[in-house]
């Protein structure tokens, strides 16, 4: 039995539910908070090294033996992201501790971040689809709660955008689901592939795979990504920086699952949709991250980008491809999460959001300044920062399966990306001070050591590539080659 497989789900969980009771005690739940975390990474990088040793991991819930029982699946694609997340929401809390404020940690503020990491964590995990489904309620639940905490104006417009979007995406998934169990007759994600190979994946079954297609391009802001710009720049820091790390990145890993395993049969339909919607997603986060002055419009319109830059290696589907698109969405875990930290501190140190309202914060903050640099050239994909690996690999996909017009706008998108995080930097902290010594507001260590870390990150995964590669490969070698997944969760019972 692989217990284990359940606990990066079952820590953060039952971590929400232990500190609903911890409610007024501040420092305790902080303390709960980080144990935890570490926890749960400890488990996840025993699991992934489990993976190396053993292959990939199955958990039947109940003893029953799939098609038919709940399982958890375990590959090293799902646990890179199940521990970047973990890692990279323990950060995020380092910096909450100096940022939320004692009014938003009794408002059952830890709570609901765990619960939303377990949904993030349960979404990577599970097996079938129906599993799949509950978790990203799981998770948008919590994301609701979040959106609105501190009740600003502007928080509970964005929000009844935000739940009325993702409402609609869980009823458009709850009809695909059913259209699809009706058709073929399981939920079982390893089955689903086999029933749909032995079938042909007819005319019924690609609309239900083009409605799957719509769903998740909703929720992972793929060209339907209207709602995500003043969703992600309305929240505090904290949560901004949450969102704009994990939440899109769920629905990338969705679309990686079912179209290089279930729906991988009509390439020339599906495929070819994707790689148009990545397109002109790279073509329109590029407009709106120029359009604006607002710094977390900017950066908000930046994660708009990386999601086509993502989901172009999946329409290229070639292993290479694949390796690519894995690196990058580690990175772009890592570094959104931080230009998010840093963009909030900008704003919460000047009071301004304009980049016309800001000017020569390098000299009042010169640590926040090189920072930013240093965050700029890891999403420009400068070596040896992470972004570099990601954007030669799916360079190489594109040549190798001849989508230069993809190559193309993915790198176009690359000079974009630099050019509106060079305005900012240009503009804000260099040129003349605006603060004065009596308005200098100090710069806490725990908002900067949280961005440090983050940096450190960024450096250490573009020098220390060699470390990841293995698992990296083992992982875009499963998702290139269905049949291993299908034979560790089926082993021969289909």
């Amino acid at each position: 039995m692989n217990n284990i497989l359940v606990m990066p789900m079952i820590i953060p969980l039952l971590t929400g539910i232990i500190l609903i009771f911890l409610r007024t005690r501040t420092n305790s739940q902080r303390v709960f908070s980080v144990l935890s975390i570490i926890a749960t990474i400890t488990v996840s990088i025993v699991i992934l090294n489990k993976i190396q040793h053993e292959g990939i991991l199955r958990l039947d819930f109940g003893g029953w033996l799939p098609p038919y029982g709940i399982l958890f699946v375990a590959d090293s694609f799902s646990m890179l992201l199940v521990i970047t997340t973990s890692i990279v929401t323990g950060i995020l809390l380092i910096y909450a501790f100096s940022s939320i404020g004692k009014q938003h940690e009794s408002m059952f503020f830890y709570p609901f971040i765990f619960f939303l990491v377990a949904g993030v964590n349960g979404s990577f995990l599970t097996g079938d689809l129906f599993n799949l489904f509950v978790c990203f309620e799981v998770m948008l639940l919590s994301s609701y709660v979040l959106i609105t905490m501190g009740g600003r104006k502007i928080q509970l417009v964005e929000s009844i955008k935000y739940v009325t979007i993702n409402v609609l995406s869980s009823w458009f998934f709850l009809i695909g689901i059913a259209y699809l169990y009706g058709t073929v007759g399981t939920l079982n994600m390893a089955h689903l592939s086999v029933r749909i190979a032995e079938v042909g994946q007819g005319p019924l079954l690609t609309v239900i795979s083009l409605m799957f297609l719509i769903v998740f391009s909703l929720k992972a802001g793929l060209l339907l990504y209207f709602w995500l710009p003043n969703s992600y720049s309305a929240p505090p820091t904290i949560v901004a920086a949450l969102f704009g790390a994990l939440l899109t990145k769920v629905g990338i890993y969705a679309m990686f699952r079912i179209f290089t395993l279930i729906f991988y049969h009509e390439t020339v339909i599906t495929h070819t949709v994707i790689g148009i919607m990545a397109i002109l997603t790279m073509i329109g986060g590029s407009i709106g991250a120029l359009a604006y002055n607002d710094i977390r419009k900017i950066v908000s319109y930046n994660v708009v980008i990386a999601v086509g830059f993502i989901l172009a290696g999946l329409a290229m589907s070639s292993e290479i491809a694949f390796q690519g698109a894995i690196y990058y969405l580690i990175h772009d875990m890592i570094v959104k999460a931080l230009l998010f930290l840093i963009a909030g501190t900008m704003i919460y140190l000047t009071g301004k959001s304009k980049i016309e309202e800001m000017s020569g914060l390098i000299r009042n903050y010169p640590m926040l300044g090189w920072l930013f640099f240093i965050t700029m050239l890891s999403l420009t994909g400068i070596p040896p920062l992470s972004g570099f690996i990601g954007k030669v690999y799916l360079g190489q996909g594109a040549i190798e399966t001849g989508s230069y017009l993809l190559l193309a706008v993915a790198f176009m998108s690359g000079i974009f990306v630099l050019y509106s995080l060079l305005r900012i930097f240009l503009n804000c902290f260099w040129g003349e001070t605006i603060i004065n010594e009596d308005d200098d507001v100090p710069l806490k260590k725990g908002m900067l050591i949280p961005c440090v870390l983050l940096a450190i990150m960024t450096v250490a995964i573009g020098i220390g590539v060699e470390g990841l590669a293995p698992y990296v490969s083992d992982a875009a070698r499963t998702l290139m080659n269905p049949d291993i997944y299908i034979e560790a969760v089926l082993q021969g019972n289909r």
